[in-house]
């Protein structure tokens, strides 16, 4: 019989009142109880990540998500019929958490579609222990992972996309500082440093990048990265020509493509 989610630590008040520390409370949700079981042991030997809640539906995902305060949901991507919509739904309901989805074997069009919906990172069921906790890491800092096969596919859809005639792309119209300020973001710079960049204020900064997520019809930098990324809407010798950053930074294993997020300027409503 299913059972709701329940949570699944205890003393995690008494935990976090004992350590200075921050955890990183996690949120799995997975139809098999042995793999959600291993995760668990995995987790209990890590001195910053602890398992909030648990689910092995989707309809009891979705109230795990509202339940729990968490910072990154494990979603098997199996739980639905469509992962995809899924991601969106689990994002409207709780549109702070991060989500690392699971999938049974590679798969090109998810992985693509899953972070355009706003997935953090997607990663195999037969994922090492040790990747798997570096990638929650990165994720709790606001990092997008992908290993080296997820980020070869995202550079091969780019340039895909840059064959594409011209009018096959969205028409987008931004006006140079908000093309230069999405420039600097699709390099990873904060607001303190574009806002240097541009001869301007944080403020400036974040009001030009809720004027960008409308017109784009994103929600955050990961996705505004990750648009602009797909549909080349910013030339990146639009930064400073002098400035050598790469746009999409890749850490020292190649394992994970890090865009690092700042404060959150949520999209207007």
């Amino acid at each position: 019989m299913a059972s709701i989610p329940v949570s699944v630590e205890e003393n995690l008040g008494q935990a976090r009142e004992s350590d200075s520390g921050q955890f990183i409370r996690v949120i799995v949700a997975d139809t098999q109880a042995i793999f959600r079981a291993g995760l668990r042991k995995i987790f209990a030997v890590e001195d910053d990540i602890r398992v909030v809640g648990q689910a092995e539906t989707l309809p009891q995902t979705l109230s795990a998500v509202k339940k729990f305060t968490a910072d990154i949901l494990i979603f098997e991507s199996a739980l639905a019929s469509n992962p995809p919509e899924a991601v969106t739904d689990l994002l409207r309901q709780n549109p702070t958490v991060r989500l690392v989805v699971i999938t049974a074997e590679p798969n090109e069009e998810l992985t693509l579609e899953l972070f355009r919906r706003g997935a953090h990172a997607v990663i195999s069921r037969e994922v090492e222990p040790e990747l798997l906790v570096e990638c929650l890491h990165k994720v709790s800092e606001g990092q997008p992972w992908l290993d080296s096969r997820g980020i070869a596919w995202v550079l091969q859809a780019y340039r895909t996309q840059g064959t594409r005639p011209a009018s096959s792309r969205p028409k987008v119209q931004l006006t140079p500082k908000e093309s230069l300020i999405v420039s600097c973001v699709t390099q990873g710079m904060k607001n303190k440093e574009i806002a240097l960049r541009v001869g301007t204020t944080e403020q400036v900064v974040k009001n030009y990048l809720r004027k960008v997520y409308d017109k784009l019809g994103v929600a955050d930098r990961l996705e505004l990265a990750l648009y602009c990324l797909n549909n080349r809407v910013v030339d990146r010798t639009l930064a400073n020509p002098a400035d050598p950053t790469p746009p999409a930074p890749v850490n020292g294993n190649g394992a994970a493509l890090a865009i690092p997020e700042d404060e959150a300027v949520p999209k207007p409503s």
